[in-house]
């Protein structure tokens, strides 16, 4: 007895030299200075997100260029912990924390072991202009978890961020980090739908709660044109897009980026059905709305698509929410499954 308590009482003098308590490897881990907190902060209500709330620019700052990003991660992550890491971009003319809603995977960090980033550009458009504040932000996270830690790191854009996804992850500085990319509405790897009818497209309102995107003609083209040629690196490549966002063709029925990783014919999973809306939507464009464009949030249903059986484990799906536009939040159900589908990728 007398030496089980002369060795308790060296183990706390060592921690204390040491400073760091006994307990320190099952303490929960704080990524920078950002303290978790359950909700997360600046988290919309159910309905009706306010203006205000959906602006914000983040929880966290990048040092280096002294621009706030919002980092969302679980409150009891632990040192060595491996995680998935997501650095998640809104489209044009939006912002952030609305990006954070639109794809509301913050409310999943915790169930799925997510680290989440979520930038901002100032111009409400993302350009070349950004590309130092978005790495700085990754070799934040990189070096806080440790990179052996990071199982996956995944690019997720929301149209204009879904091309800027396309852009950078052809540089040098993302192409030998990210093993998979989630296009919602941002452009398809291996042949894009064609168009819906965006003819009735309502002029910006001057509203305080922010729009979505640009309107997406020019925008839209532009990153067809880059679609064509497809980035040489190897990534994992789910889509996710609105039903009255493409013409009546639907969803082209193959993918050569399927084919690149000998991936078998397209299935049809179990439809993903939501009795719940979304967190967010353009309130700039009702009036008139636009089923292309997209309307009030509400329940909905979508269609799962997958290419199976590809080369390393690669994922290649692709999801069609119906009956829905371009800026409406996903609900619960299909964020979840794009979650499972990224998860599902073994590298």
């Amino acid at each position: 007895m007398k030496q089980s308590l002369q060795l308790t009482g060296l183990l706390a003098v060592t921690a204390l030299w040491t400073g760091v308590p006994a307990f320190a490897k099952k303490a929960p881990v704080q990524l920078g200075v950002v303290a978790c907190k359950t909700p997360p902060p600046s988290h919309c209500p159910d309905e009706k997100c306010p203006g205000e709330m959906v602006v914000e620019q983040g929880n966290a700052v990048e040092p280096k260029t002294g621009r706030k990003f919002f980092l969302d991660y679980p409150c009891d992550l632990k040192k060595g912990e491996k995680v998935t890491f997501i650095l998640s971009l809104h489209g044009g003319g939006s912002y952030g924390n609305w990006q954070r809603h639109y794809f509301p995977i913050l409310d999943y960090a915790k169930k799925y072991r997510l680290v989440i980033a979520t930038p901002n550009a100032p111009p409400r458009v993302w350009a070349q202009v950004d590309d130092e504040y978005l790495q700085n932000i990754v070799n934040l996270v990189y070096t806080q978890l440790g990179k052996q830690n990071i199982k996956a790191f995944w690019l997720v854009g929301h149209s204009q961020g879904g091309m800027t996804s396309n852009r950078i992850v052809r540089t040098d500085f993302f192409k030998e980090k990210v093993t998979g990319w989630l296009s919602l509405s941002g452009g398809r790897l291996g042949g894009s739908p064609g168009r819906g009818s965006f003819t009735n497209l309502a002029p910006r309102a001057q509203a305080p709660t922010p729009g979505a995107g640009q309107p997406p003609a020019a925008g839209l083209a532009a990153a067809a044109a880059a679609l064509r040629e497809p980035p040489a690196n190897d990534f994992s490549f789910i889509f996710t897009t609105g039903q009255f966002e493409m013409d009546e063709k639907g969803l082209p029925e193959s993918s050569t980026w399927a084919a690149r990783y000998g991936c078998g014919p397209r299935v049809r999973k179990a439809d993903t059905a939501d009795t719940k809306a979304g967190y967010v939507y353009d309130s700039t464009r009702q009036n008139p709305g636009s089923d292309a464009w997209g309307r009030l949030p509400r329940p909905g249903a979508a269609q799962v698509f997958v290419y199976p059986s590809c080369k390393g484990g690669r994922v290649v799906a692709d999801v069609v929410r119906m009956n829905k536009g371009h800026t409406e939040g996903l609900e619960p159900h299909v964020s979840e499954q794009l979650i499972q589908l990224m998860l599902s990728a073994k590298k």
